[in-house]
């Protein structure tokens, strides 16, 4: 069984906007009230963040019924990427040498198991 590109598109998408999910869960957690513990069902951040993985998680499950897993799953991981520049351009986090090696044995990673496809 080989994987389609059309699987790889859809993990890809989930994987983008997965990354939008950890962005408005960092956006609500930083607008929680520690005295009223009900708040939290009321910060639409939290929620928008909860509602990005689950259709995140819809794309993925597309993209998996007709590729292999050992191939997609690791695609997943294309999230760290998009995440890194989120929270650089949406909460200023610096961008270090430690952070982009990671990102590239990550990116190596999925590269070599794309190979192991063939």
């Amino acid at each position: 069984m080989s994987t389609p590109l059309s699987s790889m598109a859809l993990v890809f998408v989930a994987s983008f906007i997965g990354s939008f999910g950890g962005v408005f869960l960092k956006a609500g957690a930083h607008r929680l009230d520690k005295t009223n513990p009900l708040g939290v069902l009321r910060n639409w951040r939290l929620a928008a963040g909860v509602f990005a993985f689950l259709v995140s998680s819809v794309f993925f499950v597309m993209g998996l019924r007709e590729g292999e897993l050992s191939i997609l799953y690791p695609m997943v991981s294309l999230g760290y990427l998009w995440t890194l520049v989120w929270s650089r351009i949406f909460f200023g986090e610096p961008l270090t040498r430690g952070k982009f090696a990671g990102l590239g044995l990550i990116l190596f990673g999925i590269v070599l198991l794309g190979l192991g496809n063939r």
